[in-house]
């Protein structure tokens, strides 16, 4: 591997010791093809952000850990990215750590290796489970402030929380799905990814209080699991949309669309309406086919910007927070879908 960075440098990059980043770059034995791409993928990262070097400002990391489909992660990073090079008087050095599923076990190993090593930040997707709020009280004591993104954690000093209006999206969901029905009878199919994610959790009671109102001769079944993971919410879904009959309309708070879809048009099922998450590249290719009726949206650049105000203004290096750190939520049809952001 080719580089021209410290060993110490691409050290905290990978959040691997010195000793382990030198027999990987010299091809020593005992280095596992994983510590290689990790290794590999802290010299890319260090060259991406090599050019912000040149603020000569303060050298800060800042550490994403992210628990969500990759297509959701890659949003995520692409966002970071290209935002972090807005900031000014301040080298902003970024480290992600993204899976699609994460144990308790696993994301404590992450979170306490993050404190050993030291960083000046966290942005944190992940369960609202008691393990995770336990680590997030150790970063706090280990003087690391906490930002959680797009699900919260209850009774956690974390220092903000950065992304949709959860409650509005479900009352959103609820209000299209209620125009788009009438009086109609049928089954509605909620569907969250895993119960411990409190952004979800937040979804699905507006929904249902709100759809209860707008609609009450509607029956709702909700389904919880597959982690927005196509086999896993396929395996899943597989196992009861036997039992349901007339399925007229899905909330899909949490991934896994094609899937979805594929199960139901298996099983003769073609909803009227059908509303997901996030405009990532599955819902925009599903859009663009009619498979989608809405997408509830909110711009993660703006997420990812708030991130960084926040984890600075923590830091005393600008003046203000986020303004605005709760987004609204953006109801994106196949007529106004908004171009990717290429820059």
């Amino acid at each position: 591997m080719t580089h021209r960075f410290p060993i110490k440098e691409i050290a905290l990059q990978a959040g691997l010791s010195t000793a382990t980043i030198d027999r990987a770059l010299n091809k020593r034995s005992h280095v596992s093809p994983q510590t290689q791409a990790r290794v590999a993928a802290a010299i890319s990262e260090l060259e991406a952000q090599e050019s912000q070097m040149s603020a000569r400002g303060r050298r800060m990391f800042f550490d994403f850990v992210i628990e969500a489909p990759t297509r959701f992660s890659r949003e995520v990073r692409q966002a970071a990215e290209q935002v972090v090079g807005q900031v000014s008087g301040t080298s902003c050095r970024l480290r992600f750590v993204a899976q699609e599923m994460m144990s308790d076990i696993e994301i404590t190993k992450i979170l306490t290796r993050i404190a050993k090593r030291g960083s000046q930040g966290v942005c944190l997707k992940a369960r609202d489970t008691a393990q995770v709020r336990g680590c997030v009280e150790m970063l706090h004591k280990a003087g690391i402030p906490v930002v959680t993104l797009v699900t919260d954690i209850r009774d956690a000093h974390r220092i903000a929380y950065v992304g949709l209006d959860n409650e509005s999206a479900g009352q959103t969901a609820a209000y299209l799905t209620a125009t788009a029905l009438g009086d109609a009878h049928g089954t509605v199919l909620a569907l969250r990814s895993n119960e411990n994610f409190l952004g979800e959790e937040q979804r699905a009671r507006a929904f249902a209080e709100k759809l209860s109102e707008l609609c009450p001769s509607l029956r709702l079944v909700a389904l919880s699991g597959g982690s927005g993971v196509h086999f896993e919410t396929a395996r899943l879904l597989s196992g009861v949309v036997g039992n349901l009959e007339d399925i007229c309309a899905v909330y899909s708070m949490g991934g896994g669309n094609r899937a979805v879809l594929d199960v139901l048009e298996q099983s003769g099922h073609d909803p009227t309406i059908y509303i997901a998450h996030d405009l990532d590249r599955d819902n925009r290719q599903l859009l663009s086919k009619g498979s989608e009726n809405f997408v509830l949206h909110h711009d993660l650049r703006l997420d990812m910007q708030n991130v960084l105000q926040a984890l600075l203004h923590r830091h005393r290096l600008v003046a203000e927070g986020p303004r605005q750190p709760i987004s609204s939520v953006q109801v994106i049809t196949p007529m106004n879908v908004p171009p990717v952001h290429r820059d």
